[in-house]
């Protein structure tokens, strides 16, 4: 009975996790598939336009890392991870949600982009608690060798809502044709993303509290500044963290965040590239579960860290070649499909290896802080390639970021310590200390 009851607990934790990152990917995703078609139109002052739509892109990110250290040190490593999940999943959807109200630059001028950034803002800032907590709660909850594809299917999340947002972003542009989606398409896009957020509401009231967090609670080793700890006890570890997240995140937002905006400036219709990114992402899918599958039993979580971006490096050049002088639909499904499956992989170890990287007691805070960190970093990534192309060209932009995203984040792992070892027989869980 015991077994089964916490067997349910496990589970019920796993999913409460794994669904604030289905919002997560639902909202993020909804905003970079309309970046060019609607909001550098329509919410943008006419001498920005795609320039401060994809600004916008990047400030869902910034405001990342600040609610990665209010709620992680204050509500997250303080009162637990489940309450802070609970607290922020309603703040993340509802801001997400009154996008769909905003008025148009045409209407209310500058207003109308001013609070869309403010909304942009409140929706980084909730989102921020998301990957700590929902990272702690889930691998504390799990045995060491089970937990490399347990912290997979948790990041699945992400890919999982971007699947969803895109097959109803393909529902809309049909049901919506041309000016009609421009008119009332987008806002339903945004309305629906309440729905995932109560989704996540649901299944973290019926979580429960980590082991881990509930024996810090009853022995009183919880820390009152966390935060502070955080610099001090693991300074290297908090940087060369962050170098790994900000360039893998670099990776992902200059590639799945980045190809809607190399579709439509090359005037595919939107409803293709909403079939081409379902597709991409499904794949990205497989990549990401087939990696934490495997992750647990490779002789290491920074091996196989090391392994998946070793070989995503190597194929970079191909892949964006493909991707930028196709000569058929085709090659499009190809190479987005295929460089998507190779940066999920990448993704997959990304939870546990953190986790296990960073002590129990500033967990929540620690994790939020260095992914959320990088992701400000890795946000700016379609900006930076797109403010480059007119001086190198699309090809040689884009490919830049990659390649430098990828070294970085490679050098990292490899300055990195090993957090836990298939191969060390009785090896203790670090996940406990």
């Amino acid at each position: 009975m015991e077994n089964r009851s916490l067997s349910r607990v496990y589970w019920k934790n796993v999913v409460a996790a794994w669904s604030g990152w289905v919002m997560d990917g639902y909202v993020t995703s909804a905003y970079a598939l309309v970046t060019v078609t609607v909001v550098s139109r329509l919410l943008m002052p006419p001498d920005f336009g795609l320039v401060g739509a994809l600004f916008g892109l990047a400030l869902i990110s910034v405001p990342r890392i600040f609610g990665s250290l209010i709620f992680g040190n204050f509500l997250g490593d303080r009162l637990g991870r489940r309450t802070m999940l609970t607290v922020t999943v309603v703040g993340f959807s509802l801001s997400s949600f009154l996008i769909g109200f905003l008025p148009t630059y045409k209407s209310y001028g500058i207003l109308a982009t001013a609070l869309l950034f403010f909304l942009l803002i409140l929706v980084g800032l909730f989102a921020g608690a998301e990957y700590g907590g929902g990272t702690a709660l889930a691998t504390e909850s799990v045995p060491a060798e089970k937990r490399g594809f347990i912290g997979s299917f948790v990041q699945s999340g992400f890919g999982i809502g971007y699947f969803v947002v895109t097959l109803v972003y393909i529902i809309l542009t049909i049901e919506y044709p041309g000016n009609a989606f421009e008119t009332i398409g987008w806002r339903i896009l945004f309305f629906t993303t309440l729905i995932p957020g109560i989704i996540a509401l649901v299944s973290r009231l019926g979580a429960k509290e980590s082991p881990v967090f509930k024996d810090m609670k009853e022995t009183k080793s919880i820390q009152k500044e966390p935060v502070v700890s955080m610099f001090r006890d693991a300074p290297k570890y908090v940087v060369l963290g962050i170098i790994i997240c900000a360039g893998l995140l670099l990776v992902n937002s200059g590639t799945i965040s980045f190809y809607p905006t190399v579709m439509e400036s090359n005037s595919i219709s939107i409803t293709t590239v909403g079939y081409i990114l379902l597709v991409a992402n499904g794949i990205s899918l497989v990549g990401v579960w087939i990696g934490g599958l495997l992750s647990n039993y490779i002789p290491g979580r920074r091996l196989a860290l090391l392994i998946y971006s070793s070989i995503f490096l190597v194929s970079i050049y191909p892949l964006t070649i493909l991707g930028t002088s196709f000569h058929s639909i085709t090659d499009l499904y190809i190479s987005y499909s295929v460089q998507s499956f190779l940066m999920a992989a990448i993704f997959s170890t990304l939870p546990s290896f953190l986790a296990e990287s960073i002590s129990k007691k500033f967990r929540t805070t620690g994790i939020g802080f260095i992914y959320n960190f990088g992701g400000a970093i890795g946000g700016f990534a379609p900006l930076f390639i797109e403010l480059v192309i007119p001086h190198y060209g699309t090809f040689n932009s884009w490919i830049l970021v990659l390649f430098v995203a990828t070294l970085a984040l490679l050098v990292a792992i490899i300055l990195s310590k090993e957090t836990w070892s298939k191969s060390k027989s009785g090896q203790k869980d670090s996940i406990t200390e």
